[in-house]
Order: C-alpha cells, then structure tokens, then sequence
C-alpha cells in the first residue's frame, strides 16, 4: 500500500488547526482535539498521522471487499 502523501497542517493564533490535502482544506480542529491532533503528529509519521485524522486513510481492502459475494446486493457475479 503506498503511503499517503501531499497532507500539511496550519496552526492558527487562535489554537485552530486546519489540515489541508493537496492544498484543500481536509479538516479544521479546535481546543483539545487541535492539542491531542498536534501531539500526535509531532510523535509519528506525519502523512499517516493526518490521513487517519482526516478520514482519507484507506487499509488496503476495499476493493476485495466491494467484490465479496456478500456486498454485492443480490447480484449474482458474472452476469
């Protein structure tokens, strides 16, 4: 799975921190959120740490899952 890349954070004066994703807003965090989100990302991998706070970390088995006879809503494969 290649690791995700292109998050950065801006910590505003206010306490506010807002995470952007290829230059998009992605997330804004205020009060202990922000202190528990910046804590985190000073003691980890960074890219990692703001993908899962901003909900675009993906595990790997979506589409394994998408193709399993039980999520296919009555559908039969193959047809």
């Amino acid at each position: 799975m290649p690791q995700p890349r292109g998050f950065g954070y801006e910590q505003r004066t206010d306490g506010t921190v807002v995470v952007v994703h290829h230059g998009r807003t992605a997330a804004t965090l205020r009060g202990a959120r922000a202190q528990k989100f910046l804590a985190e990302v000073e003691s980890g991998d960074r890219q990692l740490v703001m993908a899962r706070w901003t909900g675009a970390y993906k595990i790997g088995n979506e589409r394994t899952a998408r193709n399993h006879p039980r999520n296919q809503g009555g559908r039969t494969r193959g047809r």
